[in-house]
Formats: C-alpha cells, structure tokens, sequence
C-alpha cells in the first residue's frame, strides 16, 4: 500500500465515525426522536469493534512493512482521536436522555 492509501484508511474511519456520531446526536437532540439515541448507542458499540479491527490490521501492517511504520501509526492516531469525541458525546447523550 502506498502511504496515501494508508493515510486514507485512518482519515476514512475517523470521518465516517464522527459523521454517524453527529448525525445521531444532532437528530437526536433537533428531533427528540429516541432512533437517533439508540443508532448512536449501537454506532458506538459496532462502531468501536470495526475500529478496533481496522487498527489491529494496521498495527499488523506496520508489523510487516516496518519501514512504513511511522505511516501506519499516523494513520492508527487518526483513528484515535475518534475516542475522546465519542466520550464527550456518549456523556452528552447520557445527560440529555436522563440516565
């Protein structure tokens, strides 16, 4: 894989990530339709273990092209960012539905 295609593959996960959690909480919170509340709960359970997968292949594509390394760890800490954001907005989403 080239560097850009491994760039793509964090900057793919981390976007679509954060505009399904966007797009959950913010219907959620214009509509009050409770979907939206228990699409982001499912996005964020089935969300993590897709992530988790792709991360573990990355680490695993590191492993083996050790002179690309420093790519696929740039791309791993796109990935990541994605875990304060879903904190903030699981807490977010907790505090409007009462829990």
């Amino acid at each position: 894989m080239e560097n850009r295609e491994i760039l793509n593959v964090g900057k793919s996960m981390f976007w679509g990530s954060f505009i399904l959690g966007n797009i959950c909480l913010f219907g959620y919170l214009f509509t009050k339709n409770e979907e939206f509340a228990i699409g982001g709960y499912l996005l964020l359970i089935i969300g993590s273990i897709i992530n988790f997968i792709v991360v573990c292949c990355l680490v695993i594509g590191g492993l083996i092209n050790k002179n690309k390394f420093g790519i696929y760890l740039k791309s791993i800490g796109i990935i990541l960012i994605n875990i304060p954001l879903a904190i903030i907005y699981t807490i977010i989403g907790l505090s409007i539905i009462g829990f």
